[in-house]
C-alpha cells in the first residue's frame, strides 16, 4: 500500500469534526502513526494516557448518517461527508465530519483497507508486525539501534519478564560487533532467537527424514500419522507448493521449518475442521430442527434498570448472525411507538429506527430468516402504526404471507424463508384461517387468555399464579404473525392435545431449566415439532447477567435468548455452536433430539444411537503472544490454561494447568488432560486462558469454544477470542488433541 492516496492521506492527516450531541461538535486533528496500525488524535483531555487507538480494535468503519447519533445530532445535508468508526467491545463509536467528501471517502476507503490488509496477514506476518511495533516504541531515542535498558524495555512490552542477568547474555549473544548496542542484522538475529519454537522443532526434527529436511513422503507421513488425516501423496505436494517460503526448498518439493510453522498457522490445519466453518449442514428441515442463535433485551447496550438502548444493539446482534432479536415495544408520548425495558430507566429508541437497522442488516452475515419477538404493549392506534411501519421499511422482506397453497403439517424450512422477516407475537387467528374463506376477526376484538408476557413472568405470576388478561390486538399487526403465533404453556399434556406446530410458548429460565432437569425427554418430545424460547429472568438479572445455554440446548429448546450486550462464560458458549455451518444462525439439532418418540434423556443417559463413548485426550502444550492484562509496564500475566467439557451432566468436566510466572510471551506446560465422553454429539470444548492470582480470582486472558464434532486431531493452533468473542490477532494455544472411540 505504499503508494495508495488514501494511506498517504491517512499519514499526512486531517482535522475533522467529531460529534458527541446536539451541542457538543468539536474539531480535531487526526493523523495515521507510521505503523499503519495506530491513529493518533487530538484531545483537550490532560489526564488523558495516550490519545491513539489502534486499527484492530476497529469493527467497521460506516460511511454516511448511518448511527444514532449522526442521524439524531446532524443535518442531511452533511451526509457525504460524514462517517463512524465503530469499535469492538463496548466502546462507543466515533462519529465523524469530514470537511469535503473527498476527505470523507480517504478517511473510509483508507481504514478500510487496512484493516483488510491486516486480516489477510499470516499469522506469522501478524506475529512480525507485532513484534515490529513493540521494537519501535521501545527504540526511546528512534535512532534504530537498541540498548540493554531498551532491550528490558521492549521485553516488558511483549508480556516476558526476564532478570537482568539473562538479558545481559541475550545481549552479549547478539552484539556481535561489541557496540554496545544491537542494530541491523544484530537486531535480525535477536528477533530468530526470541520467536523460535522449540516445540516445533521437535515435531519437525522427527519427521524431517530428507537431509533434515521434510519431503512430501515425510509430510504425508506426518499428516496421517500425528493429524489422523485420510490425504494422499498429492495433497502433501499442495501443500509445500502453497506454504513453502524457500524458493529452492519448494522447487525439489521440500518443507522447510519456516514452511512447516507456516503450514501449521492456516486456517485449515487449525483446531476448528474447515468443512465446519461453511454451510454444511441440510437446511431443508423445519424450522423447530434447528438451535437459532437468538438474543435477549437485543435494544440494551448495558444493564436493564438504567442502561443505553440503542439501534446498535441489533446491528451487533446481526452482524454476530444473530437470528431472533427481541423488541419491547410500548406507546410513544409523540404518538411514535418506541422500545426500552418497560418500568426503568432504561433510554428510549424509536421503533421505526429500529426496524430500519434491522432492515440494513438482517442478511449481511447470514441469508436465513430473521424472526422478530414482539414484546407488544401498545395502544390499538400505535399497534396499527408499527404495522404500517413493519410492512413499508421491510417491504418483500417481511413475511405476510404463508408459503404454499395448501396448509402445512409442519413448519417451513430455513432454506424455503431464505431472506425472509418472520414475526413472532400474539394472533388473532390460526395459520389455518389463511387457507379459509372464513372472515377475518373483527380488528377490535379481544382475546382473553393467560397471557404468557414477560412481564407477568418476571413478576413470578405466570406459572403459579395466572390470571385472565384481556388482550386487545390490532388487526393490522396479528395478520404479521404466520408461523410464529405466541401462546401461553399450560403443561406438556395440553400441549400435546392443544398446541398447533406454529404456536410456540415462551418459558422464563427458571421454569425452563426444572423442565430441562425433572421432565426433560417430555421437553425434548415437545420440541421435536413446535418452537420454544428460552429468556433470562429479569428479577434475577437486572445487571443482564446470563444463564447456562447448555442445559436448554440438551433439551432441544431451539430459541435460548442471551443478552448478547453481556460478556461471560454463556457468550462464548454460545459463540462456539454457532461459529459454525457459516455462521448462519441456524444449527441443525441431533438427530435424537428431532425424532418424536424418541427415548434420549440427558440426565438419566438411557441406552441409544446417542451413546458413543469418547475418550479425549488433549496436551496443552505452549501459548504464543498471549495480550497484557494492564498496562502497567511491570505487569506481567502468569498464565495458565483450563480445558473445560460442556454437554449433558455426565461429560461436564475440567482440567487445569499450572501457572507459568511472568511469561505471556511464550510460556510452555507440556500437561495431558484425559476426559471421558458419551454424548459427543451434545459437547462443547472450551480452551480458556487466564492470569493465575493467588489473593484473588484469575484475570481472563482470552478463550476459544468449539463443538467437539468441530474438532480435529493432532497438533493445533488454537485461536484465542476476547471477551467481547472478537479474536486476538496474534495471540494462540498450541496443543496436540486425540479423540479415541472407548471400549
Amino acid at each position: 500500500m505504499d503508494s495508495d492516496p488514501d494511506l498517504s492521506y491517512l499519514l499526512k492527516g486531517a482535522e475533522l469534526v467529531k460529534v458527541r450531541s446536539g451541542s457538543w461538535r468539536k474539531a480535531r486533528y487526526y493523523k495515521l502513526q507510521e505503523d499503519c496500525k495506530t491513529v493518533w488524535h487530538e484531545s483537550r483531555k490532560t489526564l488523558r494516557p495516550k490519545h491513539t487507538f489502534s486499527v484492530e480494535d476497529i469493527e467497521c468503519v460506516r460511511s454516511g448518517r448511518h448511527t444514532e447519533g449522526l442521524r439524531k445530532y446532524t443535518e442531511e445535508m452533511l451526509e457525504s461527508r460524514a462517517f463512524s468508526i465503530l469499535f469492538k467491545g463496548r466502546r462507543k463509536n466515533l462519529d465523524l465530519i469530514a470537511n469535503s467528501e473527498e476527505d470523507a471517502k480517504h478517511w473510509i476507503s483508507g481504514l478500510e483497507k487496512i484493516i483488510s490488509n491486516m486480516s489477510k496477514l499470516s499469522k506469522q506476518q501478524q506475529t512480525e508486525h507485532w513484534i515490529f511495533n513493540c521494537l519501535r516504541k521501545a527504540d526511546l531515542n528512534c535512532d534504530k539501534k537498541f540498548s540493554p535498558k531498551e532491550l528490558k524495555s521492549f521485553l516488558d512490552s511483549i508480556n516476558i519478564e526476564v532478570d537482568d542477568d539473562y538479558v545481559k547474555l541475550l545481549y552479549e549473544k547478539c552484539d556481535k560487533s561489541k557496540s554496545g548496542y544491537l542494530e541491523g542484522e544484530e537486531i535480525k538475529y535477536f528477533y530468530e532467537i526470541l520467536t523460535d519454537r522449540e516445540e516445533i522443532d521437535v515435531i519437525y526434527r522427527a519427521y524431517a527424514k530428507s537431509k533434515g529436511l521434510m519431503s512430501a513422503a515425510n509430510l504425508l507421513d506426518f499428516l496421517q500419522k500425528e493429524q489422523k488425516e485420510q490425504v494422499d501423496l498429492d495433497h502433501a505436494v499442495q501443500l509445500i507448493e502453497k506454504y513453502e517460503l524457500d524458493e529452492t526448498a519448494k522447487a525439489k518439493q521440500l518443507m522447510t521449518k519456516d514452511g512447516f510453522l507456516m503450514y501449521l498457522n492456516q486456517p485449515e490445519a487449525l483446531i476448528m475442521s474447515p468443512a465446519r466453518k461453511t454451510i454444511y449442514q441440510d437446511m431443508n428441515q423445519p424450522l423447530n430442527h434447528y438451535f437459532i442463535s437468538s438474543s435477549h433485551n437485543t435494544y440494551l447496550m448495558k444493564d436493564q434498570l438504567k442502561g443505553p438502548s440503542s439501534t446498535e444493539g441489533y446491528i451487533r446482534a446481526l452482524m454476530k448472525g444473530c437470528r431472533c432479536l427481541e423488541l419491547d415495544i410500548w406507546d410513544g408520548s409523540d404518538g411514535e411507538p418506541v422500545i426500552y425495558h418497560g418500568y426503568t430507566l432504561t433510554s428510549k429508541i424509536l421503533f421505526k429506527d429500529a426496524i430500519q437497522a434491522i432492515k440494513e442488516y438482517a442478511f449481511k452475515t447470514s441469508e436465513f430468516p430473521v424472526i422478530l419477538s414482539l414484546e407488544n404493549h401498545c395502544s390499538m392506534d400505535q399497534q396499527k402504526l408499527m404495522a404500517q411501519h413493519m410492512t413499508s421499511i421491510l417491504g418483500s422482506a417481511l413475511l405476510t404471507k404463508p408459503l404454499g397453497e395448501q396448509m402445512p403439517a409442519v413448519l417451513p424450512s430455513p432454506q424455503e424463508l431464505k431472506g425472509k422477516i418472520l414475526i413472532k407475537g400474539k394472533c388473532l387467528k390460526n395459520l389455518e384461517d389463511f387457507y379459509s374463506d372464513q372472515a377475518a376477526r373483527e380488528e377490535e376484538e379481544s382475546l382473553t387468555e393467560e397471557e404468557d408476557s414477560r412481564d407477568d413472568d418476571e413478576e413470578g405470576s405466570a406459572q403459579n399464579n395466572k390470571k385472565s388478561k384481556k388482550l386487545k390486538a390490532a388487526k393490522e399487526l396479528s395478520d404479521l404473525v404466520i408461523y410464529c403465533k405466541s401462546v401461553a404453556f399450560h403443561g406438556f399434556d395440553h400441549a400435546r392435545d392443544n398446541q398447533s406446530f406454529y404456536e410456540m410458548s415462551s418459558f422464563k429460565e427458571g421454569d425452563a431449566v426444572n423442565f430441562s432437569e425433572k421432565f426433560a425427554n417430555e421437553f425434548i418430545h415437545h420440541n421435536a415439532d413446535k418452537l420454544s424460547r428460552i429468556y433470562p429472568s429479569g428479577a434475577m438479572r437486572t445487571n443482564s447477567s446470563n444463564f447456562d445455554p447448555v442445559p436448554l440446548w440438551n433439551a432441544g429448546c431451539q430459541i435460548v435468548a442471551l443478552n448478547f450486550q453481556t460478556p461471560s462464560t454463556e457468550m462464548d458458549l454460545y459463540q462456539g455452536l454457532f461459529n459454525q455451518n457459516g455462521m448462519s444462525g441456524y444449527v441443525l439439532k441431533p438427530a435424537f433430539l428431532r425424532e418424536h418418540q424418541t427415548e434420549f434423556d440427558p440426565i438419566t443417559l438411557t441406552k441409544g444411537s446417542w451413546l458413543k463413548h469418547v475418550e479425549l485426550h488433549v496436551m496443552v502444550i505452549s501459548a504464543q503472544q498471549l495480550p497484557k492484562i494492564s498496562e502497567q509496564k511491570l505487569s506481567i500475566v502468569d498464565p495458565l490454561v483450563r480445558v473445560e467439557i460442556h454437554g449433558v451432566p455426565a461429560d461436564t468436566a475440567k482440567g487445569e494447568t499450572q501457572h507459568i510466572q511472568n511469561n505471556g510471551f511464550n510460556p510452555m506446560w507440556n500437561e495431558n488432560f484425559k476426559f471421558d465422553i458419551n454424548v459427543p454429539e451434545l459437547v462443547l470444548v472450551r480452551f480458556v486462558v487466564e492470569d493465575y492470582d493467588a489473593v484473588s480470582s484469575n484475570d481472563f486472558i482470552g478463550q476459544c469454544t468449539l463443538p467437539f464434532a468441530s474438532l480435529q486431531n493432532g497438533y493445533r493452533h488454537v485461536p484465542l477470542y476476547n471477551q467481547s468473542g472478537d479474536l486476538l490477532s496474534s495471540s494462540g494455544l498450541f496443543i496436540h488433541l486425540m479423540a479415541v472411540e472407548a471400549e
